[in-house]
């Protein structure tokens, strides 16, 4: 690569090439590290994305007139990301890099040469089709999981407030948030175990039987029902009329289905659904590790309007973490996420807090 014309670079501008060369290289250790981490068409990608970072980062060493003696620190977000992935690899990684990868400095940059500026804006479009990957991957037990967890801390807060709010005893508080606790992950355990019991039960029913086919060798071979079979499994017809007819063949010749292994139908994989038991237990601890947040004041001793203004601040800080997560992993602002996330949790913990102040004035 050559720069453009240009004039005589400063003291800023060679600063500022330096900036862009540890960045260049601390974003293809990123690759190179998640790479490592990935097999087949992922690590390939990610491989030649860490090529196209060492081919920017020796334009700026041939303007530099090769390394420099000092070199500026590489950014924060820079460094964290290849924190990450040197120790998790994780779709986090991949969704803070395509925001990285969104903000450009190059379009603005006179050193920076145009096939640079359109290999980033390529490299942003494969870093959001390998983060679209992971988030189609880890989607539903996501889903559950903040599902979970904020459920548990929004349901046991507004119990506790509300509880609290009518001037009985922190004594009571305390049994009313471990009630709760229990009640709810029970709940929650109990379902996703119903849930996924009888979505298993249902996908059972409608499995391949093979008894059809194991009576193929005393079909007639051009009038059978065979065909009809794998039709209602969801087969076209020219496709259901050819399987049938190379079963009954193989079966006639003593070797039933030699000729076409294991028949596979649409939906036959039903596994994907999980383990009721499974499914229940992380139920089950994903409630009850948010639903004990709210009640951690009160276990530790605190009292009164001490302990309320600490489980605000404890469910707080968990709200906006899961809310700042979603917005990482959907590549949207993480604050704002993380905002909506408080307002929704405090929103409906304060409704309950002022039906207890009602509650309790009305008792008094």
């Amino acid at each position: 690569m050559t720069a453009p014309a240009a004039a005589e670079p400063t003291a800023a501008d060679r600063r500022r090439w330096a900036r862009y060369l540890v960045e260049e290289r601390a974003e293809g250790s990123v690759y190179q590290k998640l790479a490592a981490r990935r097999t087949g068409e992922e690590r390939d990608i990610l491989l030649r994305l860490a090529d196209a970072e060492r081919r920017h980062e020796q334009h700026w060493l041939d303007l530099l007139d090769g390394e420099p003696s000092r070199l500026p620190r590489a950014g924060i977000r820079s460094r964290l990301l290849g924190w990450m992935a040197g120790r998790f690899g994780s779709i986090f990684v991949l969704a803070l890099a395509q925001s990285a990868e969104a903000r450009s400095p190059y379009d603005s940059e006179q050193y920076a040469t145009p096939a640079m500026r359109a290999d980033e804006k390529i490299h942003y479009e494969v870093v959001r089709g390998l983060a679209a990957r992971g988030r189609r991957r880890l989607s539903g037990s996501f889903r559950a999981a903040v599902f979970g967890a904020n459920d548990g801390l929004v349901s046991n807060l507004a119990l506790v407030l509300g509880i609290g709010a009518t001037g009985v005893s922190s004594g009571f508080v305390l049994f009313s948030g471990i009630a709760g606790l229990l009640a709810g992950a029970l709940s929650m355990g109990a379902g996703e175990f119903v849930s996924v019991r009888s979505q298993r039960e249902l996908l059972a029913a409608t499995e391949a039987n093979e008894d059809a086919a194991d009576a193929a060798g005393d079909l007639d071979i051009d009038e059978n029902e065979l065909a009809l079979v794998f039709r209602a499994r969801g087969m076209d017809q020219t496709e259901a009329l050819e399987r049938a007819h190379r079963i009954v063949e193989a079966a006639k010749a003593g070797a039933r289905r030699a000729a076409t292994g294991p028949v596979t139908v649409p939906g036959g994989d039903h596994d994907i659904v999980g383990s009721d038991w499974t499914a229940a237990i992380s139920s089950f601890l994903l409630f009850a590790s948010g639903a004990i947040i709210p009640v951690l004041p009160w276990i530790f001793g605190l009292q009164g309007a001490t302990a309320v203004i600490v489980a605000l601040v404890l469910v707080g800080v968990a709200l906006l973490s899961t809310g700042a997560m979603v917005g990482v992993l959907s590549g949207g602002p993480p604050l704002r996420r993380a905002l909506r996330q408080l307002a929704i949790g405090f929103g409906a913990a304060a409704v309950t807090y002022a039906l207890g102040l009602l509650f309790g004035v009305g008792v008094a």
